[in-house]
């Protein structure tokens, strides 16, 4: 087991990357897709099925903890990986998104933000040196920089101003950081989709100075092609021997175009979410299992797809729980669809070991240009 943080890349095709981050808790298969645990927990998911879909890494949430149980009870009984159960890494986001889109009154200063907690209207203060102090605590594998996260489309003046801010808060906690052996520290590149102040950030963050780097401040609603277009050169202005993390991503098409670009980190709700919802991922698409012509199909979600739920349920079975609002049906397509994730994952780390990665991704859109298997 390794006794500090470090990356190794083992292979290249293209720009895309596959290598291992070594942690002390365990290494970390790149490209790497990390579900997110927001609360202490995948949804619907308990951490040994999580860890049996092949999942290296979780993402914990910095916001909702400090709010509830909070990060200082969650440190009194053994740390976040012994409070949830999860032995391997996990990395926690700064709390910094959420703050912008989830809380109530906030106001935002040099200092940091104070807002109302959505849950109780409770008022608190996040800082970058309280960002650093709350992920401490919770003992986080992977710490993140605190910034700030402007919804697009906005002017490159509020933009600017706005990737400033954060360049000044990832010194800040950088310097909150010190010095923590076995623990990393990622800055997160922001611009949005302006190229100049994407370049301008990168170059802060370098002169700083961090264990990994995350392109932020995209999938807040840009699109697919305004984000690929700035994937086309963000990663490359980032240290090549780093990982480089995009957050908040995302689709399975978004994951291939990401890994195409040179992303080696991702993570997203969308695997649980839509299990609760009755979306399921497939090779060929997305399946909406409430669909009526499910009801009396007999068929597996995937015939080709070796997790429990295809093994063992039928479409016309999901259908029934999930319209009977059992809570069965987000577990089972929950778990299909972290399955099929991992898979992807797996998929992109062989092709781009073979050398073959141009020929995957053809297989991945050809196959899902066919679209779902038709109804028997």
């Amino acid at each position: 087991m390794a006794t500090r943080f470090a990356f190794d890349i083992h292979a290249t095709d293209g720009r895309a990357r596959t290598g291992v981050i070594s942690t002390p808790r365990g290494d970390i298969r790149t490209p790497a897709f990390m579900p997110v645990g927001t609360a202490a927990t995948v949804k619907a998911m308990l951490p040994e099925s999580v860890r049996a879909t092949g999942a290296d890494i979780l993402l914990g949430n910095t916001y909702h903890l400090m709010l509830r149980p909070t990060a200082e009870r969650i440190a009194a009984l053994g740390g976040l990986h012994k409070f949830m159960n999860w032995e391997r890494p996990i990395l926690t986001d700064s709390g910094g998104f959420q703050v912008m889109s989830l809380s109530a009154l906030r106001k935002m200063s040099e200092e940091g933000v104070r807002f109302s907690s959505h849950i109780d209207g409770s008022k608190h203060m996040l800082s970058p040196e309280r960002s650093m102090e709350i992920q401490k605590l919770l003992g986080s594998d992977i710490v993140m920089c605190f910034d700030e996260c402007p919804a697009l489309p906005a002017t490159d003046e509020a933009v600017a101003k706005s990737m400033r801010l954060s360049m000044r808060w990832a010194q800040r906690s950088r310097d909150a950081f010190g010095d923590r052996p076995g623990h990393a520290l990622f800055g997160i590149q922001q611009g949005g989709v302006n190229q100049d102040l994407r370049g301008e950030s990168a170059a802060a963050l370098r002169a700083i100075g961090f264990d990994g780097y995350a392109v932020g401040g995209l999938a807040v609603g840009e699109g697919q092609e305004a984000m690929f277009s700035v994937l086309d050169y963000a990663p490359g202005m980032l240290p090549e021997d780093k990982p480089r993390y995009l957050m908040g991503v995302g689709k399975p098409d978004d994951i291939v175009g990401a890994v195409e670009r040179g992303i080696d980190m991702m993570d997203c709700v969308l695997p649980s979410r839509s299990g609760r919802t009755g979306q399921v991922w497939t090779r060929r698409g997305p399946v909406t299992i409430k669909n009526a012509r499910h009801q009396n199909d007999p068929r597996p979600i995937d015939e080709h797809c070796t997790c429990p739920c295809c093994r063992g349920y039928s479409r016309a079975y999901l259908h029934h729980v999930f319209k009977a609002e059992e809570i069965i049906a987000s577990m089972l397509m929950t778990w299909h669809n972290l399955h099929y994730f991992q898979e992807l994952m797996q998929g992109l780390r062989d092709a781009i070991a073979a050398g073959r990665l141009a020929a995957f991704v053809a297989e991945f859109h050809a196959a899902r240009a066919e679209g779902d298997i038709e109804p028997i």
